[in-house]
This record gives structure tokens, C-alpha cells and sequence, in this order.
């Protein structure tokens, strides 16, 4: 992967960092309103009721779990779309 990002002329590698950079900004934001801010108000979470059970409870046992494998994805996702549209895809085999 390095060897393929030292051949792009300096304004694409400057443009993909960036893109970089903010994906995983936005990722890590949503991480800590899911894991901290949820958390915090969980009190207040519980008035809502989601599949029988207070909000902020299932936040808690399952609902952060599943926003961190779909974030998970979404990160794979985009980066491996992001290393084609820049032409520094890892080569297959």
C-alpha cells in the first residue's frame, strides 16, 4: 500500500489523506456518542422503550454492538472504494 500511495502526485495523495482523515473523524464521533454519550444519559434513554426494553438499556446489551459492526463495515467498505477511485487497491493474488 505504501509503495502504491508514494507514486501519487502530491495534490491526490493530499486529496485521499483527507478524505482518510475525515471518514475516520466522523467514524470516531459516532463511536463516542454511542459508547460515552449513551451511556451517560442512560437514565434518560430508559423512558424510550425499544423491543420491550428501556432504551437505554439496550443500548447498553446489544444496540452499541451492532453501531460498531456497522460502523466496522462501513469503514472497509468506503476505504476499499476510496483505494480503487485513487488506483492503490491492494492487487488480488
Amino acid at each position: 500500500m505504501a509503495k502504491e500511495l508514494a507514486g501519487l502526485d502530491k495534490e491526490k495523495l493530499k486529496a485521499y489523506w483527507k478524505f482518510n482523515i475525515r471518514l475516520t473523524t466522523i467514524v470516531m464521533v459516532i463511536w463516542f456518542v454511542v459508547t460515552y454519550v449513551a451511556g451517560y444519559f442512560s437514565r434518560e434513554l430508559n423512558e424510550l422503550v425499544l423491543f420491550g426494553f428501556p432504551f437505554g438499556f439496550y443500548m447498553g446489551a446489544q444496540g452499541s454492538l451492532v453501531v460498531y459492526v456497522v460502523i466496522i463495515f462501513y469503514y472497509a467498505y468506503r476505504m476499499n472504494k476510496l483505494d480503487q477511485e485513487y488506483d492503490v487497491a491492494e492487487k488480488e493474488g
